[in-house]
């Protein structure tokens, strides 16, 4: 049985762990690399590390180079592990977190196993600690994702019926609904999930096995090792396992792409909030004030969402010239400084979710400010033209023409899009060599601006039953998703919990 007390199990100092260096870190590198990347690798990767560790014991155990009672003295080590105290050892292990835990267990077991960690690397071991935390942190951000689209979908169900005017080239162009505009959005993040299902496949693939660079001398297990680990697959290629970090170079390219579309989004909602437009509002604790101006009422949470969406693009900058013309092996400057920035992407990426979740659950829509806009602009054109194609069989180009000439017109005379002017269509129509059949019903057709929604008939137009439609396909899909990837979850829960079943079996523990 294991013994609680520090034993001298392992030789003190640098040397103990390897006899090409004699001392340890000068104070400098200590203070500016290594105890910080320690310190981080403790919060962030221990636990894997520790069911790395497990899953060796097992394999170990396999090919009989640890009997039972070994493994269950290091696997009983191993499930007491903490921070605080992986962290005191790390003054004699050169402040790295697999040094540090193989001393954490030996200096507690009464025998080293001469066995144990033999044929081993750093690099497999580092690389597959690595995307275990990458993958922790994907399957959260999916869900995140989720979250958020789901409250983007809830936006939009509210304004499927409700009217405002949609933009192009910064000028009103055509009646639109926030239900239309919003599932713009949620079809936007249902895209990003799709995006994703690549990165998690890379994420997948397990380094395991792999050793330094060029395989390992025993016949290990890889595809076990992968299955226990909660990967679906081995990373076949041993250089290409511990040279990449694709999954972290993909991850944050998707971070990128998601946040250049958010922050059009977020410019949109800045634009509606502000006073020549009054779209929409938020409550007050969602809101700031000027220092000098009483009379506004700032969204200044909308900036902090659209500048921090820079930030995820400058991380996909970092990580990919980080690792620009480097050479294709494992390497600290590959896995530890080219991906420094991951761990925040990460962080903002959720940030950004979260706050702009938030946001959309408090929006206000000012349902009155909306049909005002559209009731102030002419934006049935585009109707005008097409009726007077499709009932007077003007030639559609002609019809263009003409449709344009009469909101000139119209402008000039100061007639609103609400009070058609049957007579000014027909003159305009007889100076092309055409003429239409009540002129001036055929413009309040094209001038309604509910009609606007309804006189769209396509899929996915803004029509509000086209509109219900895609929302309803949209909820199937994030159902999907979410099961898709709580499923995923569950495989990784699995898969550890049958590691421990394992160790504590004859599979394991046996004769302990």
């Amino acid at each position: 049985m294991p013994n609680d007390h520090v034993t001298t199990a392992s030789s003190s100092g640098a040397g103990g762990l390897t006899g090409r260096i004699t001392a340890g870190p000068d104070a400098l590198l200590r203070a500016e690399v290594l105890e910080p990347q320690l310190r981080f690798e403790i919060d962030a990767l221990l636990p894997w590390y520790v069911q790395l560790e497990k899953v060796l014991l097992l394999e170990y155990r396999r090919l009989g180079l640890l009997d039972g009672a070994q493994v269950g003295a290091i696997a009983d080590l191993l499930d007491r592990v903490t921070p605080e105290a992986v962290a005191r050892e790390a003054e004699e292990s050169m402040s790295d977190i697999a040094f540090t835990l193989e001393r954490h267990v030996a200096r507690r077991l009464t025998t080293v196993p001469p066995a144990w960690h033999v044929d081993r690397s750093r690099n497999d071991l580092q690389a597959t600690a690595q995307l275990m935390q990458g993958r922790a942190r994907l399957l959260g951000c999916a869900e995140e994702l989720i979250a958020f689209g789901r409250t983007a979908h809830r936006l939009a169900g509210r304004g499927a019926d409700l009217v405002m005017p949609g933009y192009t080239h910064m000028q009103p162009a055509q009646v639109i609904s926030p239900g239309f505009y919003f599932a713009a959005l949620c079809d936007q993040v249902l895209h990003t999930l799709e995006r994703l299902e690549s990165v998690y496949r890379t994420a997948a693939a397990s380094p395991m096995g792999a050793g330094a660079m060029a395989g390992q001398e025993l016949p290990w297990d890889r595809a076990r090792m992968a299955a226990l680990l909660g990967f679906t697959e081995v990373r076949t290629h041993a250089l290409r396992a511990v040279a990449q970090r694709d999954w972290a170079l993909e991850a944050c390219a998707e971070f990128s792409l998601l946040g250049v579309a958010l922050s059009r989004f977020v410019t949109d909602l800045m634009t509606w909030g502000s006073a020549g437009y009054g779209f929409i509002d938020l409550p007050d604790h969602w809101s700031g004030i000027s220092s000098a101006m009483p009379q506004k009422k700032n969204y200044p949470v909308l900036e902090r969402i659209r500048a921090r969406t820079a930030h995820l693009g400058a991380a996909y900058t970092a990580i990919a010239t980080g690792q620009r013309s480097t050479p294709y092996s494992n390497s600290v400057e590959i896995s530890k400084e080219a991906g420094a920035g991951v761990p925040a992407a990460f962080d903002t990426a959720g940030s950004v979710l979260r706050l702009f979740g938030a946001v959309l659950e408090n929006l206000r829509f000012r349902e009155d400010r909306m049909r005002e806009a559209c009731e102030s602009e002419y934006l049935g054109g585009f109707t005008l033209a097409n009726l007077l194609t499709l009932r007077a069989g003007v030639p559609w180009r002609t019809a263009q023409v003409v449709a344009g000439r009469y909101i000139v017109q119209a402008v000039e005379h100061g007639l609103p899009p609400a009070e058609p002017d049957g007579a000014l269509l027909d003159t305009i129509l007889a100076a092309e060599g055409h003429t239409a059949e009540h002129a001036a019903e055929l413009l309040a057709e094209a001038m309604s601006v509910q009609g606007g929604l309804t006189a769209k008939r396509s899929d996915g137009s803004a029509n509000p039953d086209a509109v219900r439609a895609l929302l309803a396909d949209q909820e199937t899909a994030f159902d999907a998703w979410d099961k898709r990837w709580y499923g995923r979850r569950a495989h990784i829960d699995a898969a550890a919990a049958e590691v421990d079943r394992l160790l504590a079996g004859p599979e394991g523990r046996q004769e302990w």
